[in-house]
């Protein structure tokens, strides 16, 4: 079978200059050239262009064109572990959706009377913590609180109290303060832990989504492995 660029192109709705410049890129193999320095493409180029396009879903456009990279020219066991790699990034986003879901879940409500604005001894004491570990979350950006202008001490509102919690319930699930940090400021932008559920949802669906993707990923890639090795 003898394929011209623009054959490849159309069943994708690419651009001949796209499919030259994954050639290039190293993620179709080295075309043939007729005598006038056309390019000649073959099924296999057709079929390299399939499997990239479906990887790209699963893992990403950098990381697919790795993939291919690697598997043209004949190290298939790195393409495997860029594959390895995704899947472990999957589980970790996996557990971290869940554990904010329990966190979330665990929150303990407002509590009757409970005023509106708190120092850090006290919230250090409700949550069994010293003093010096809140000081450590504010300067690693989990909780900010704001200092009051006459006396200087930190001042826990309403808002800081619920973010603290949710900080302690993922600290104690094992999740570093970074990625704490980053979890807090969805909440903050959505506009609390209600607000948020609905972006947990959808995060989810993302992840069901990549899932899935990795498994039409990898059974592209797992084809296009056998039409290379007949």
């Amino acid at each position: 079978m003898r394929l011209r660029p623009i054959d490849l192109a159309r069943e994708h709705g690419l651009s001949t200059q796209a499919v030259r410049n994954y050639e290039e890129a190293g993620i179709l193999p080295p075309a043939e050239r007729s005598p006038h320095g056309y390019r000649i493409y073959a099924a296999h180029h057709a079929a390299a262009l399939r499997t990239f396009l479906t990887l790209i879903p699963a893992y990403g456009h950098a990381t697919a064109g790795a993939i291919m990279r690697a598997v043209n020219g004949g190290t298939v066991e790195e393409a495997l572990r860029l594959i390895d790699d995704g899947h472990a990034q999957l589980a970790d986003d996996r557990r971290t959706l869940e554990a904010v879901e329990r966190a979330l879940r665990d929150l303990e409500p407002p509590r009757a009377g409970e005023p509106g604005v708190t120092f850090i001894g006290p919230l250090a004491r409700r949550l069994g913590i010293r003093p010096a570990t809140l000081r450590t979350w504010q300067r690693a950006g989990v909780v900010v609180p704001r200092r009051d202008p006459r006396t200087g001490y930190r001042v826990y509102t309403a808002a800081d109290v619920r973010d603290t919690l949710l900080a302690h319930q993922l600290r104690r699930g094992g999740h570093g303060l970074e990625q704490i940090a980053r979890v807090l400021e969805q909440v903050r932008a959505a506009g609390g832990p209600e607000p948020l559920r609905a972006t947990l949802r959808q995060w989810r669906d993302r992840l069901t989504a990549r899932g899935r993707a990795m498994l039409t990923g990898a059974a592209a890639l797992d084809t296009y492995l056998r039409h290379r090795s007949d």
